[in-house]
């Protein structure tokens, strides 16, 4: 059964934790029966939530959940905007698949009218 979870310490990610300079680094796992399979470590900030890594092991759903996960926690704190800070260049590809960003921008704006919009289509779904 698949979890996300949040951790409570950076043990086992310090070269992001060096990444993220001075601010707080937050990491969320995806766990199946207790196992790590993939994370996201991102931080928090007045204005934006910044995002600097992600392993989603090749599982375009994943990502999703995890990204949407974190969305969801900066909406919740006021936070409207995200921006992704990845190392690796091929990770913005299913960030653009999944229109989280799109271009080459780097940052998904409005976070509050996209996690609306998502249930704006489960509304036209559910009366379709």
């Amino acid at each position: 059964m698949l979890e996300i979870q949040e951790r409570f310490d950076t043990v086992g990610y310090e070269k992001l934790s060096e990444r993220s300079g001075s601010a707080e680094l937050h990491i969320t796992e995806a766990l199946d029966r207790g196992e790590v399979i993939g994370f996201i470590a991102y931080s928090y900030g007045a204005e934006r939530t910044v995002v600097y890594d992600y392993d989603d092991g090749g599982d375009l759903m994943l990502c999703d959940g995890m990204v949407r996960s974190v969305m969801l926690k900066s909406v919740l704190k006021g936070i409207k905007h995200m921006l992704f800070e990845l190392s690796d260049d091929s990770k913005f590809d299913n960030l653009k698949k999944l229109r989280f960003i799109s271009g080459d921008s780097r940052q998904c704006g409005d976070l509050d009218s996209f996690m609306n919009g998502c249930q704006s289509c489960k509304n036209k779904k559910d009366n379709v």
